[in-house]
């Protein structure tokens, strides 16, 4: 059986992109691998061994064009108001809390939040399916 290990994105910046991640989300510096032309950087948080790799090419100057085929990150949190909050006093501009409703119930409340990049992160409140 597969098992997913991390997801990657392309950055400008290692030291914005790292420390974004890390006030953000909490996400540590695990290991870095410099090459010629290459930087790949590994971030984890505390609670799951899921990996973001951030890629960093040393030639690299424009911004990259994200396009119309990247989603989002996810990530789940116990107290979503809090770290709209927390987010938003941190100066990362959270987009407004939604909450969607399917069957009469609360499926999913979230916000979503841009890294350095222009990458969408969506943030869950830890419910349901979102634990």
């Amino acid at each position: 059986m597969a098992k997913a290990i991390h997801s990657m994105i392309r950055v400008l910046d290692e030291d914005r992109s790292v420390a974004f991640y890390r006030e953000a989300f909490g996400l540590t510096h695990i290991e870095r691998f410099d090459f010629k032309s290459f930087t790949l950087v590994y971030l984890r948080g505390d609670e799951t061994p899921f990996e973001l790799e951030l890629t960093i090419n040393k030639d690299r100057t424009e911004p990259y064009d994200l396009g119309d085929g990247y989603g989002h990150l996810a990530f789940s949190v116990e107290d979503l108001d809090a770290e709209h909050a927390r987010l938003g006093a941190a100066g990362f501009s959270p987009r407004d809390i939604v909450e969607f409703e399917r069957d009469g119930s609360t499926f999913a409340r979230f916000f979503f939040v841009k890294d350095p990049d222009g990458y969408q992160i969506e943030v869950l409140q830890r419910a349901g399916r979102f634990v």
